[in-house]
């Protein structure tokens, strides 16, 4: 809006200037017989003021029709950068699916001081109800996962992990306000599998969970992230449902058969920044 009116005036004034300079040569006898030389030098400076103006006027042409072209092949590089991501990330993100059974066990005490001296744990987890003010319980849970598409997993980040038994729900969210946490990928050299592995953090009275009982979840909903090894990211929620849960006397191991599993997408595939923090060190 500003730029077409400074335009219009800028028109404005080449026409006024135009119409002296023909005026003046029109004129031109005139001017000599009345203002002598004097008048002809006029003549002479409004017709180079005019031709400069004429110039001016065909480089500011020139420089309008170039911030023109500079603007639409800067937008077409923004839209072929942006194609040619949406085209990665299309073809190198990773999806996962849980399989076979889920395991419970104690957690190693090598890594419990860990959630305690680290200002921003990560593989730990705590239920929504915690109060370090109590006794506190950590446990771990392990579940083998396969790629069913895509590239290889490199990084699983967790939301939220919602346990159900009887009607009653057990939520687990990262600590200390945090949004996500990364969880531990294990490689099995005896199964040929990869592993998911989190620790979790709850009050002994939470009721959420008992060593000595068989403790019949019949569904855990887990909200994560899975980020490729080539840095594409995609956000989905697993649904895990069991049946025939056992348990290991004397060895606290609790197991769940997983009898289905169902992967739902949340966020397309996009290209994460590939940064790691002081967390992962």
């Amino acid at each position: 809006m500003k730029k077409d009116k400074s335009f219009k005036v800028l028109v404005v004034i080449v026409g006024i200037v135009f119409v002296l300079a023909v005026v003046s040569l029109l004129a031109g006898d005139y001017l000599a017989a009345t203002f002598d030389v004097i008048g002809i030098r006029i003549a002479v400076l409004i017709v180079s003021f005019a031709a400069f103006v004429a110039s001016t006027m065909f480089s500011l042409m020139v420089y309008l029709h170039n911030k023109t072209v500079s603007k639409i092949n800067d937008d077409s590089n923004r839209r072929a950068e942006l194609f040619r991501e949406l085209q990665f990330a299309s073809s190198n993100y990773s999806i996962i699916e849980f399989n076979d059974r889920m395991l419970i066990y104690h957690e190693s005490e090598r890594y419990i001081p860990r959630f305690y001296n680290d200002d921003r744990p990560t593989f730990h987890m705590v239920q929504d109800t915690l109060d370090m003010e109590k006794e506190v319980d950590f446990y771990t849970i392990r579940i083998p996962f396969k790629v069913i598409e895509g590239k290889t997993a490199g990084k699983i980040k967790l939301q939220k992990i919602r346990f159900e038994r009887e009607g009653v729900k057990f939520n687990f969210i990262p600590a200390y306000g945090r949004t996500e946490t990364q969880g531990y990928i294990l490689y099995n050299e005896q199964t040929k599998r990869n592993n998911l592995i989190i620790n979790l953090v709850f009050n002994k009275d939470s009721g959420y969970f008992s060593e000595e009982e068989l403790n019949k979840f019949s569904k855990i909903k887990i909200f994560l992230s899975v980020v490729s090894i080539l840095g594409v990211k995609i956000k989905g929620i697993s649904e895990l449902y069991f049946t025939n849960p056992t348990i290991i006397e004397g060895d606290g191991l609790h197991t769940y058969k997983i009898n289905s599993a169902n992967f739902s997408l949340t966020q397309k595939p996009s290209i994460e920044k590939l940064e790691y923090g002081d967390e992962l060190i």
